[in-house]
């Protein structure tokens, strides 16, 4: 696997940037989710034999590229990250993400 570019930016769905469904979409899903697993039909569905599975990775192109960096945060940005528990880097990283992605959706729109 070769290694990507630095400026290379990686997008995430965020649910929260989602519309919202409406009242059509719901009721198609709350139909389907009723649908017993014998009705439906799997036709246009090729079966996978466990050799299609042999070399399968979870994670293998969903998986961000971590790089590590040396940051200096005020000292009370990093205590009230800390204070929210465990893993304060990775929310970190998912502020940074958020802000990431609405300055690029701004762009975008204007």
């Amino acid at each position: 696997m070769k290694k990507k570019d630095a400026d290379t930016v990686r997008f995430q769905l965020d649910p929260a940037d989602l519309p919202p469904l409406t009242d059509a979409q719901k009721a198609e899903l709350d139909a389907l989710q009723a649908l017993p697993d014998s009705e439906i039909d799997y036709s246009d569905v090729p079966a996978l034999s466990d050799d299609f599975w042999k070399g399968a990775e979870r994670g293998r192109f969903y998986k961000p590229i971590k790089q590590q960096v040396t940051a200096r945060l005020d000292a009370d940005v990093l205590a009230w990250l800390k204070s929210q528990g465990k893993g304060y880097q990775a929310r970190m990283n998912a502020i940074l993400r958020r802000e990431m992605l609405a300055t690029v959706k701004r762009r975008k729109s204007a």
